[in-house]
């Protein structure tokens, strides 16, 4: 009998730790609000080994940094740091010297703000991602293909959550949570679904802690329809806007979703390839008031 109750306390302690860690990975940043939060993207310039590079690394994370820091004074909720500018992209794992450099940028970032931090290693390298969030003490990444499979300009692109997930678990990440894109833009499916079967079998199957609905290209605006469809069949999913928020629409788009993701409109000008513009941030966040 005795043996039989320590089991019982060992199966129900599991079971509590089993609850804890899921609980964590979605409470660290996937969490409900009272207005959307925004995350604004660091667009890294080329690092070392891509074609862009332009012999200055301390030039490259100076951006980085000051783009965290106007992204924080023009009350961001958080920011994203990904290597935008290293196109041509791999279809698969990137280069040991990309996750290297990334990594020195996101650490240097996360040293400078105090907002939250996530990270996207393009075009699709969740487990390097992982392994830069870690380092640099980020709170979740983005996946822009979790699972199925889109016709990219790198390629077919396979989605793998079954190997994104077990490596999470396996090095102890579960407070790192993970947004995947729904029919993620700068691609097309092999066949076409309803995005809502989509949007379902990633929050369920694939395991994704937050879902991305976003536009055709980065800048373009996501479809109010498709967020509706999306918010419909997953109600409990965390749910962002991935491309094309500015001034114009922020206040229509927040009534159908948890976070915005905005890069181009906080830009100089709006042109990606300046640097963020304080004030453009406080504009935007006033529309959210």
């Amino acid at each position: 009998m005795h043996s039989i109750l320590r089991r019982r306390r060992s199966v129900e302690n599991h079971l509590k730790l089993n609850s804890s860690i899921i609980e964590c990975s979605m409470s660290v940043f996937f969490r409900r609000t009272s207005r959307p939060q925004v995350v604004g993207m660091i667009h890294v310039a080329a690092l070392p080994g891509a074609p862009g590079y332009r012999s200055d690394f301390e030039a490259v994370m100076a951006s980085a940094i000051a783009d965290a820091i106007s992204l924080e004074n023009g009350g961001a909720d958080a920011v994203m740091v990904e290597n935008f500018f290293d196109t041509p992209f791999p279809s698969g794992d990137s280069a040991a010297v990309t996750i290297s450099h990334l990594t020195a940028i996101a650490i240097a970032v996360s040293r400078e703000i105090k907002i939250p931090m996530g990270i996207n290693l393009l075009r699709n390298d969740a487990i390097g991602a992982l392994a830069v969030a870690q380092a640099s003490a980020a709170q979740f990444i983005r996946v822009n293909v979790l699972a199925g499979t889109r016709v990219t300009d790198q390629g077919l692109i396979n989605g793998d959550a079954y190997r994104v997930m077990r490596e999470r678990s396996r090095c102890g990440a579960h407070h790192i949570g993970i947004a995947a894109d729904v029919d993620v833009k700068h691609s097309a499916p092999l066949t076409k679904r309803p995005i809502e079967e989509e949007a379902t079998e990633l929050a369920g199957r694939g395991g994704a802690d937050a879902i991305i609905v976003s536009g055709s290209a980065t800048g373009k605006s996501t479809s109010h329809q498709d967020l509706r469809q999306v918010r419909n069949a997953c109600p409990d999913s965390f749910l962002m806007v991935g491309s094309g928020v500015d001034v114009q629409n922020a206040s229509q788009l927040a009534e159908h979703c948890d976070a915005m993701i905005v890069g181009s409109s906080l830009k100089t000008e709006g042109q990606i390839t300046a640097p963020v513009d304080v004030e453009r941030v406080r504009r935007l966040m006033n529309c959210l008031v």
